[in-house]
């Protein structure tokens, strides 16, 4: 095409689509065209016309059922003169809600050490799986750190074990070494391969010598080493930033209502916490959030009354939550009474005691994916990224509980349902996309507009007969069916943010 022919043809797209492709074409031919051209004009005109009721909205589904895993599914795309009545799902683009961190699981101290175990190949591999954002695994963007050991650790141990078992309130004896050798290394290749991971840590247990047990395992930290304690976390902070990992957020105590007794716990109770964190809000650096509770939904005045402390609340940023006991709409409970605060779902594990609960993958992401976004999550993770076939490496805890991958005794690794019921999420939705206005009930569901511009729905029919599902996003309608105990995700083009 000329340089005349090129200029013509925007200045005259630019002013209108279709009545400036009659004026193109009419210039073209004007100055040497043929009737050929004519036809093609008819021809592009038309594609333009219809262009807005077809073409101009491309829509994917991406299913997976008992049988089927992630396939890609024909979605019937109606942008109508007759829009439908009553689709199942409509979108209401006027309620924008929560923004999203991502999806990820836990880098404990098991995960790290199989890892570590794999060939390089295998190892690159696997990591490429669980992080990257090139669409071809889980692209997570939110993982956990364990602060000390958890039961997911071949020894317990915290990292202020003074050999005499001596007060340390200097924590002279405080040692990095193991979290610089073992897991700051792969998340640091996690975040070559996804620059946008947010890393948060909670920790099992204060070192014993800080506990009324003067142990790892049960007990409750003495009142006189809540600066200690303090002090502690803050240090851990500042040397993960040092070591290339900084920290998103940190919480003070996992699950601080339970006291394990094979493994490292530390029961805290709400005045407990509120003082632990007004001492430790000062000396944190200022990018490290403080997310408040880390238990499950049975106890949501657990952490109301830590925000009725005026000390403790002015450093909490959010509330995380567990899935272990309890209703999930504690979540909404709480983000209701304290909207300015963030939500997240800190860890949820899957095991063998799946599907019969929760209905298989189906079940899995609709209650532990679509439901805590519906409840204002930003974030959700599971429990360990990787374990092996017994369930394992652990001291005490959870003896039946399942990774997001399976690594065998050959070094090669398989998803587990755990990780197809998050990439139905952690693979299509991306950082900083927004929760927008979703109704329906034909299916369990919820819906983001990622910041390019692409609509995402993620969708689970638990029933056991299949479904034939319409959404309604303004004039755009689509279709597609769901299988019995299935999971759907659905993504089209919107406008960008």
């Amino acid at each position: 095409m000329s340089t005349i022919s090129r200029t013509a043809f925007h200045r005259s797209m630019t002013r209108h689509p279709i009545s400036g492709i009659h004026r193109f074409f009419a210039l073209r031919c004007s100055i040497g065209g043929g009737t050929h051209l004519r036809s093609l004009a008819g021809l592009l005109l038309l594609a333009v016309y219809w262009s807005p009721l077809h073409a101009a909205v491309q829509a994917h589904a991406w299913v997976t059922s008992d049988d089927h895993r992630l396939q890609m599914q024909a979605v019937t795309i109606e942008r109508a003169r007759k829009p439908i009545a009553h689709p199942d799902i409509r979108i209401d683009d006027g309620q924008h809600m929560q923004s999203i961190v991502g999806f990820g699981a836990a880098m404990t101290d098991a995960s790290a050490l199989l890892l570590q175990r794999m060939s390089l190949q295998r190892r690159d591999a696997a990591l490429h799986y669980l992080f990257s954002r090139d669409g071809s695994g889980l692209g997570f963007d939110f993982v956990r750190v364990p602060i000390g050991a958890s039961d997911f650790s071949p020894n317990h141990y915290s990292l202020d074990d003074p050999p005499d078992h001596r007060p340390d309130t200097a924590l002279d004896h405080y040692r990095f070494d193991h979290v610089r050798d073992t897991i700051v290394p792969l998340l640091r290749q996690a975040r070559e391969l996804n620059p946008q991971l947010s890393v948060m840590a909670s920790p099992w247990s204060a070192p014993g010598w800080m506990k009324d047990s003067d142990s790892l395992i049960k007990g409750t930290l003495r009142p006189e080493y809540i600066d200690a304690f303090a002090g502690y976390l803050a240090r851990f902070a500042r040397d993960m930033g040092a070591a290339g990992v900084p920290l998103f957020a940190l919480t003070i105590q996992n699950e601080p209502s339970f006291e394990p007794g094979d493994y490292p716990g530390m029961r805290l109770s709400a005045k407990q916490r509120a003082a632990v964190i007004a001492a430790l809000g000062p000396r944190l650096p200022s990018s490290v959030q403080i997310l408040e509770w880390d238990h499950n939904w049975d106890k949501p005045e657990e952490p109301l009354a830590v925000l009725a402390d005026p000390a403790a609340a002015r450093y909490v940023r959010g509330i995380a939550w567990h899935c272990y006991g309890g209703k999930i709409d504690a979540q909404s409970k709480v983000h209701d009474l304290h909207p300015q605060l963030d939500v997240y779902l800190t860890e949820c594990s899957g095991g063998d005691w799946e599907p019969v609960r929760s209905n298989g993958i189906s079940g899995q992401t609709s209650s532990l994916v679509i439901a805590p976004l519906r409840n204002w999550a930003r974030g959700v993770q599971f429990w360990n990224l990787a374990l092996d076939d017994a369930a394992g490496p652990h001291l005490g805890g959870c003896g039946n509980c399942r990774g997001i991958i399976t690594v065998h005794a050959d070094g090669s690794f398989t998803p587990t349902d755990d990780a197809w019921a998050l990439l139905h999420a952690s693979r299509f939705i991306r950082v900083g996309a927004v929760r927008i206005g979703s109704s329906g009930n034909m299916v369990d569901q919820v819906v983001v507009a990622n910041p390019d511009g692409s609509r995402v729905l993620v969708a689970a029919n638990t029933r056991r007969n299949a479904r034939k599902v319409s959404l309604c996003d303004g004039a755009t309608c689509l279709r597609w069916t769901m299988p019995a105990r299935s999971v759907a995700t659905v993504r089209w083009q919107g406008t960008p943010r």
